[in-house]
């Protein structure tokens, strides 16, 4: 995956580090934590290092891209892969969330790896800036569906039956060509005006899917 210049461009900052102060507040000597990734993530890792190095403790991380797993090895904070360990808590930011606690997430390709870690941890975090919070999701992102590159528009035709409006294949920042996931997928951008209760599973089921960035009726408590 491709660098993102979480280190230079980021939004709503001061509010992320408020966030990231909160959740390092949780953090206590031997945890095993799963890292989200994006601009929120990045700023509570910074935070928790903080801690790490002030109070002279030991954690172990899960994180859910290469990116992040270059920072806490930046940041000289042991990591394990995801499956190896058990996890105490994760903790991650979100593009959308409605009244519901329905979450869009993914926009930075992380959203597989996000999504094992929820379903395999202990207890959830979900840290938003007021910006985050919609009357109806999709309003502002589409759905990013992590998919085979050679079934690209079997997936965008499957998409458009469900129905998107429209779908856009994601493209790198660093050149003008099909961006590749960790997991060496390509991601689509599906556009819904509507988004039910069932889109999650019915999108992992197109055949070529690998998952989408759908979060519907997940347990996380949420910081904000």
């Amino acid at each position: 995956m491709e660098e993102f210049d979480w280190k230079n461009n980021i939004t709503n900052k001061e509010e992320k580090i408020r966030l990231g102060k909160e959740i390092a507040k949780k953090v206590k000597d031997g945890d095993i934590i799963g890292f989200g990734s994006g601009s929120t993530s990045y700023m509570a890792i910074l935070e928790i290092a903080k801690k790490i190095k002030e109070q002279n403790i030991k954690i172990k991380a899960v994180p859910t891209s290469k990116i992040i797993e270059d920072l806490c090895e930046e940041l000289k904070i042991e990591t394990c892969k995801i499956g190896e360990v058990e996890l105490d808590w994760y903790f991650d930011g979100a593009d959308e969330i409605d009244k519901n606690k329905w979450l869009i997430k993914g926009m930075g390709a992380a959203l597989y790896r996000e999504k094992l870690n929820m379903k395999s941890s202990n207890k959830n975090y979900i840290l938003v800036d007021n910006s985050k919070f919609v009357e109806r999701l999709g309003k502002n992102h589409p759905v990013p569906v992590e998919c085979d590159i050679d079934k690209i528009e079997n997936v965008k035709e499957a998409l458009i039956n469900l129905g998107a409006r429209s779908v856009e294949i994601k493209k790198s920042k660093l050149k003008d060509d099909i961006f590749i996931t960790d997991n060496g997928k390509a991601m689509l951008h599906a556009w819904f005006d509507k988004i039910e209760e069932d889109y999650e599973k019915k999108i992992n089921e197109i055949d070529g899917v690998l998952d989408n960035g759908l979060f519907i009726g997940y347990d996380f408590e949420v910081l904000n």
